[in-house]
């Protein structure tokens, strides 16, 4: 599977040039093309969050074969808890691996890099060698908040496994049209007004621009990310 090339700008033109339907065939045939060259080495991570739910489905049109991961954490919401017993119990392909590794309560709030390295990144790392991923699926969008914009729909940031941006393109309500015209279910807390989930501590109802703004609010990390997108996530990582 060869490597797209693109610009930042190339990026912004389809996302403001193609129409909603364009953008679903595209995402389609990028999955399709890549499980057509890594067949069950392609797996979906999937956060229980809007995006990926929309990520699962495309999946599951192009091959209900198509397995996954979810990576939990202690400190979800029951409500997203539930939600995932449900996605799992209707799909038992998806595996839940998750950190119990002993921890400081407060560390999300005295050192949430390092509480987002031990309990989401250390817990992808190991999905990604247990389940012999040569590609993994994401539900990432570059118009999802300031630190999700120099991202592209192919990428091999470490040597060796391809990371798949399906949505890249999609704006939120695109994201929410898909999910009302394919009935797709969603975890209830969108219901309560969040537009970004994540662990209860870090997470909050914004109203800001920035779709992510009500993560990790009060912290240097305030609408970035947890890491699985930025930090190596084979074997021969050093922490």
């Amino acid at each position: 599977m060869t490597q797209n090339i693109q610009r930042e700008e190339d990026i912004k033109a389809l996302v403001d040039g193609l129409n909603f339907k364009e953008k679903v065939d595209r995402a389609l045939s990028l999955i399709g093309n890549a499980y057509d060259a890594f067949g069950a080495r392609l797996v979906v991570a999937h956060s229980l969050g809007k995006d990926s739910c929309v990520v699962w489905d495309l999946a599951k049109r192009i091959s209900p074969h198509i397995k996954g991961f979810i990576v939990a954490t202690r400190f979800w919401p029951e409500t997203t808890r539930q939600f995932m017993r449900e996605t799992v119990e209707r799909y038992p392909e998806l595996k839940i691996f998750e950190n119990d590794e002993a921890l400081p309560d407060d560390l999300h709030q005295g050192d949430p890099d390092r509480c987002c390295e031990i309990l989401k990144v250390v817990p992808t790392r190991e999905a990604i060698e247990e389940l012999n991923v040569g590609c993994w699926v994401t539900g990432l969008r570059c118009t999802e908040g300031r630190t999700r914009t120099d991202f592209k729909e192919i990428e091999e940031r470490d040597i060796g496994l391809v990371k798949l941006n399906p949505i890249l393109l999609f704006k939120e309500r695109e994201i929410w049209q898909y999910l009302a015209l394919y009935k797709v279910d969603t975890n209830p807390l969108y219901k309560m007004g969040y537009r970004s989930l994540g662990c209860g501590p870090c997470s909050q109802i914004s109203t800001d621009d920035n779709e992510r703004a009500g993560r990790w609010v009060g912290t240097s990390k305030c609408g970035g990310e947890c890491g699985i997108h930025t930090r190596p996530l084979k074997r021969d990582y050093q922490i």
